[in-house]
């Protein structure tokens, strides 16, 4: 009988049930697209929550960190590995293009922090040199190539790849032997085994460095990235709620076309509604076809903006992430099922103030009209 009543009017019920549409695509899409831009963030980010950075603080003698501070730092990490690195800048050229500004980085360990592609990645790098992709599709170069930098000729033993859809910065890396002649390290890398750990270490070498009885002086900057994680993953949270505050809005408009739909039919049948009560249907049993109307509206606007919104999904995780199908793991589904149960939800609610209207009226009035 409920789903008889939703067709007397066809035209105002699909009205109405096509404003859940849009509210549940909205909510869901939201929620969806929050999922998308976290999973990526996560991707770009990566470790970067188990990562100290030391660099040479604005009290220092001279810039750069010297050998006995690398060593000391060596000491003070016991859990954890300790990159040390020299940087410059050059220019690279080949008949493919040319590159005008390529950061230079001498280091030794480079399994920690680069994702190297070849067929077999170095862990430490005493010879050869390492080239990020977006660079080597520029120049038109790969595993085995030559490439020059400082008169000297490194043959490329891997590529980095970066994880950002646009592309990292172009990057060569040399072994520490390229750059002898420097004797200070630009930058010290610590790659803890956790973040809880990486916190521990910037606190133990800040204390090691910079506290001096009560004076304190930055001869080393010391920065855990665990901190700045935590503020991105507040704001990946903040956004989250934002955008599923912006998708409720939506369907709490479509739940105002609910509760107008119900009124008028409850309105409309009005004495047929008097005749159910006078042959002694109850209160309860009008209550609960009006309910059930309602339940129907919105299964089913939950239902057909669920389905338009997983088609919605896959194109925000296609365009975010370049798969698809992670739109179907629960971490971006959910928001699927929410939008569902939300739909359903805001209908009943829409629909028990014209239950309550039609189960509470005298029969002897309504059938008096």
């Amino acid at each position: 009988m409920a789903w008889r009543n939703l067709g007397r009017n066809r035209v105002r019920t699909a009205l109405a049930a096509l404003g859940i549409v849009i509210g549940v695509i909205s909510i869901a899409s939201m929620g969806m697209a929050s999922a998308a831009i976290n999973q990526q963030a996560s991707a770009q980010l990566g470790d970067l929550g188990n990562k100290v950075s030391v660099t040479s603080g604005e009290d220092a003698e001279e810039y750069g960190i010297t050998q006995a501070q690398v060593e000391r730092i060596d000491d003070l990490v016991s859990a954890g590995t300790v990159v040390e690195q020299k940087s410059d800048s050059t220019s690279l050229s080949s008949r493919a293009g040319t590159v005008d500004v390529v950061t230079v980085t001498a280091v030794t360990e480079v399994a920690e922090p680069y994702n190297i592609t070849s067929a077999n990645p170095p862990e430490t790098l005493h010879s050869g040199a390492l080239l990020t992709n977006q660079t080597a599709e520029t120049l038109g170069l790969g595993v085995g190539d030559p490439v020059k930098y400082d008169g000297s000729l490194y043959r490329i033993r891997g590529i980095i790849t970066t994880t950002s859809r646009f592309g990292g910065f172009a990057e060569l890396v040399v072994p520490l032997s390229a750059m002898a002649d420097q004797d200070e390290y630009d930058t010290v890398d610590i790659y803890a085994d956790s973040g809880s750990d990486a916190a521990r270490i910037a606190d133990r070498l800040d204390s090691e460095f910079n506290s001096y009885g009560r004076t304190e002086e930055k001869i080393l900057e010391i920065r855990s990235t665990s901190d700045a994680r935590e503020g991105v993953n507040n704001f990946m949270r903040t956004l989250k709620l934002g955008l599923l505050g912006i998708g409720s809005i939506s369907l709490l408009v479509a739940s105002v076309a609910i509760l107008n739909v119900m009124l008028m039919s409850t309105i409309e049948r009005r004495g047929e509604i008097g005749v159910l009560r006078a042959v002694g249907i109850r209160r309860g049993e009008v209550l609960r076809m009006i309910l059930t109307e309602a339940m129907f509206l919105g299964a089913v606007g939950g239902l057909v903006g669920s389905l338009a919104s997983l088609g919605v999904g896959a194109f925000i995780f296609d365009k975010i992430t370049q798969n698809a199908m992670d739109v179907l793991v629960w971490p971006s589904s959910k928001y699927l099922v929410y939008g569902f149960l939300f739909a359903v939800f805001a209908s009943l609610l829409s629909g028990l103030y014209p239950a309550w209207k039609a189960a509470n009226d005298p029969p002897v009035e309504a059938l008096g009209e």
